[in-house]
């Protein structure tokens, strides 16, 4: 059902973190996967050195997916190696703590920037790529702040998560009678180096206790998009799947 052999998939931000998870997964099912990164080239390229353990041929691409000319850059090198794109998972993003108090006007830009003008930047070409194709999936990463709101500041990274499920829906009824179906993974706490670094041992463990299924794995993630992009997917668009754990029910 999830069988991915021959398809050509491209994981922003996936140097670390949940796009690693994401990465891994599509190469473990068959992709050949492209791994882009901003400022981690060495994590990268130890990704796709597993990538390739798996036998699939990889791309380490180095661009800020929120500039126009990168992606531009970005997406010709990959039509020039695979010759086509089957998959997109939109997983680039960030965000600051801060509250609208603390936010400057460059900062609310910045995150903007990098969460949601990316993905507008980065589906756009690859809907061309995927209307020729008559083919597509593009999978973007959302969170569980788009449903109930961040707890503590973060109106910025919340407003981008939330705009996430919008910009989804819509795209995915331009991209149904082209072939691509475009739905959105809405993630809880999900263990990666960042959630440790910002919470440490014990604030990890504080935010375990309160999901039902404790926290998630970037596996976890990678096969949701795994299945959104297979076979499975097929007739699922404009659709946000929870992998939260039962953190949050709806």
């Amino acid at each position: 059902m999830n069988d991915l052999t021959g398809k050509v998939a491209l994981v922003t931000g996936s140097s670390r973190g949940l796009g690693r998870g994401v990465a891994l997964v599509l190469a473990e099912l068959g992709a050949d996967v492209v791994v882009n990164y901003h400022g981690n080239e060495l994590e990268a390229k130890a990704v796709c050195a597993e990538i390739e353990k798996f036998g699939r041929k990889t791309l380490c691409l180095k661009a800020d997916v929120g500039s126009a000319d990168d992606v531009e850059k970005m997406f010709a090198a990959i039509m020039q190696k695979f010759g086509k794109l089957d998959i997109l998972v939109n997983n680039a993003g960030t965000t600051k703590s801060q509250d609208i108090f603390e936010t400057s006007e460059a900062e609310w830009d910045f995150i903007i920037k990098t969460n949601l003008k990316s993905m507008f930047l980065c589906s756009k070409a690859a809907m061309k790529i995927m209307k020729e194709q008559h083919f597509g999936r593009i999978i973007n990463m959302s969170s569980i702040v788009a449903h109930r709101g961040a707890l503590f500041g973060h109106v910025h990274y919340a407003a981008t998560k939330s705009g996430i499920l919008g910009f989804t829906k819509t795209l995915a009824r331009t991209g149904a009678p082209l072939g691509v179906t475009v739905n959105a993974i809405a993630p809880g706490i999900i263990e990666t180096e960042l959630l440790f670094k910002t919470h440490g041992e014990e604030g990890v463990a504080e935010l375990a206790s309160g999901v039902p299924l404790g926290l998630g794995k970037a596996r976890d993630i990678g096969l949701a998009a795994a299945y959104l992009a297979g076979e499975g997917g097929r007739y699922i668009t404009g659709a946000t799947i929870d992998v939260n754990g039962g953190m949050y029910l709806r």
